[in-house]
């Protein structure tokens, strides 16, 4: 059965998503989704961006991807964006590559990734999206950089969707420890924080068999479990799921 893979933010920890990988064990029919943010502050950006597009899987805008686009906007470096996305992380990024010409051959694939991604019953985004705005009043800020109030939010957006983020470490919301997944409602929330030090945890999410599978960057552990918070959220999705579709039919 084809498998839906979901990757956390993986801030240049390539050498990471390698052993993460290694341990999802891969199928050639398993889908692989990234939630964005492949780059900056960890040191193998490159690599993570090399990985993703040439094998074809589909990732959706972080904010720091964003920050590299905004850093060269024609081509050519905006010192007050170049500065700012240098301070984000971005020099780790630059340091990544070893000639401009592969820089911006990056930069070219950056600029055509989707804001989010609607794949029927799982809606990917990176940072969430305005709870009080409608899907046509959203902007890409929303998209990439909202949190508090996407979170604090006590309904789901969706009434038949779940809505996978990152961008928010889920040790910065209430009650999670470092290396859990949070969820709320409607949604859940991968970044588990691979490159902050509290944390070091990469998370892959099989959104239809409630696996969670996790490698830390910093002390090499691997861990794969059906956590009950996993089974959880994919159990009151399909609930939900199944609710809408006797309301349609």
């Amino acid at each position: 059965m084809t498998r839906r893979i979901f990757i956390g933010d993986i801030h240049g920890h390539y050498d990471g998503l390698m052993r993460l990988l290694e341990a999802v064990d891969l199928d050639l029919q398993d889908d692989v989704y990234f939630v964005g943010d492949l780059i900056d502050r960890g040191p193998q950006s490159r690599q993570v961006v090399d990985y993703v597009r040439k094998n074809g899987h589909q990732c959706v805008m972080g904010n720091h991807e964003q920050l590299l686009l905004e850093a060269f906007p024609n081509g050519e470096a905006h010192m007050p964006a170049f500065q700012g996305w240098l301070y984000s992380g971005g020099q780790s990024t630059l340091s990544s590559y070893t000639s401009v010409d592969d820089l911006f051959d990056h930069v070219n694939w950056i600029k055509d990734l989707p804001l989010y991604l609607d794949l029927g019953d799982v809606w990917l985004v990176h940072a969430g999206l305005n709870p009080q705005r409608t899907l046509a009043e959203q902007t890409s800020h929303e998209y990439c950089w909202i949190r508090d109030l996407f979170h604090s939010h006590k309904q789901p957006y969706f009434s038949d969707k779940l809505i996978i983020t990152g961008h928010t470490i889920t040790f910065t919301l209430p009650g999670i420890e470092p290396g859990e997944i949070a969820r709320g409602p409607g949604w859940v929330d991968i970044d588990t924080g691979a490159y902050h030090p509290k944390s070091g945890w990469l998370t892959a999410f099989d959104v239809d068999n409630a696996m969670v599978y996790q490698f830390n960057v910093f002390s090499n552990m691997l861990r794969m479990r059906p956590t009950n918070e996993a089974e959880a959220i994919v159990a009151q999705h399909k609930i939900k799921q199944r609710s809408s579709q006797l309301v349609n039919s």
